[in-house]
């Protein structure tokens, strides 16, 4: 019994030890310095700007079509409902999916992958335009 019960504080403080470790791990993982933030944010804001250029161009397509004539300014896309049904497509979508359906169709352009820089650039702007607004996945 008495050896029982010394295992288990050993085990114990061991595993406090451990979660005093990964405590101290992710704390540091997480300071950045002022320079670092002010230099990510310069980069994510000069992407932001390039999205706004695009979504005010009519280059994304072929018919000069600009994401703008139908939503004046991206606020009104709903990012922050993503992912959800969409009627027109017939099933639940990301976001992304709803840029290149977008662009696919009244734009008669060609479908953006992934990681394409004009396809980071409209989301970064589209999403930054709604920062501030609570996620609300599926909503309509």
């Amino acid at each position: 019994m008495r050896k029982s019960k010394f295992f288990s504080n050993i085990c114990l403080a061991g595993l406090i030890g451990f979660g005093l470790l990964a405590i101290s791990f992710s704390t540091q993982a997480d300071d950045f310095t002022q320079s670092d933030l002010n230099r990510w944010h310069q980069e994510f804001m000069s992407v932001v700007m390039e999205g706004e250029k695009l979504f005010h161009s009519g280059e994304l397509g072929t018919n000069k079509v600009s994401c703008d004539q139908c939503h004046p300014n991206a606020a009104n896309t709903h990012p922050e409902t993503y992912p959800k049904f969409q009627q027109q497509i017939g099933r639940v979508i990301t976001l992304p999916e709803m840029v290149n359906w977008c662009i696919q169709q009244p734009l008669e352009g060609q479908p953006l992958s992934l990681d394409d820089p004009k396809m980071v650039a409209l989301l970064s702007y589209i999403t930054y335009e709604r920062r501030g607004v609570p996620l609300a996945p599926g909503k309509h």
